[in-house]
């Protein structure tokens, strides 16, 4: 059974806690992004040796390695959103839906160590990422194209709280 997309629009963590987590991503000092995807790396690759990593708890709902293949490419995705705030005056982010990406990337098949040896990277290379935003560059912007935007702040912290909620999501 195919997974039914999330259309919620997630930028309401910027400005009130996640009613479901409870991550008050708005309040998060962006300076502590990149130690905060280091800690919760090793929680993530905790998950990910669980013997039962690749089951889904439901049909309707993700495995954990699921969850972990979306937080991988969250990490890329963010790093290379990042890149561009800090070296294009008001970029426009190109699309993504992570649903397709889903589907396309067949994360339901994947293996649970496969997707923890690729995580480790990934998330090490965007937590340097944020460590490296200079003092002065936290309110660069940029923008999806349904009109929302981001400041390199607020672009980290919508970010974390991907990383924080899911796995929230697999008890991680």
């Amino acid at each position: 059974m195919a997974i039914s997309p999330d259309t919620k629009d997630w930028t309401f963590v910027l400005t009130e806690p996640c009613p479901e987590c409870g991550f008050n991503a708005g309040a998060f000092a962006p300076t502590d992004i990149g130690q905060r995807v280091r800690d919760d790396l090793s929680r993530w690759q905790q998950v990910l040796s669980s013997a039962d990593a690749s089951v889904r708890p439901s049909a309707e709902v993700w495995s954990a390695t699921e969850y972990a293949c979306h937080v991988r490419d969250v990490c890329i995705l963010f790093s290379e959103r990042l890149d561009l705030i800090l070296t294009q005056d008001n970029p426009q982010f190109a699309n993504w839906n992570q649903d397709d990406t889903a589907i396309e990337d067949d994360y339901a098949s994947q293996l649970a160590a496969d997707v923890r040896r690729q995580l480790e990277p990934v998330a090490l290379k965007v937590a340097a990422d944020f460590d490296a935003v200079p003092a002065g560059a936290w309110d660069r912007r940029g923008r999806r194209s349904d009109d929302s935007v981001f400041t390199a702040r607020t672009l980290g912290q919508y970010f974390l709280h991907d990383i924080v909620h899911h796995l929230y999501d697999v008890h991680g």
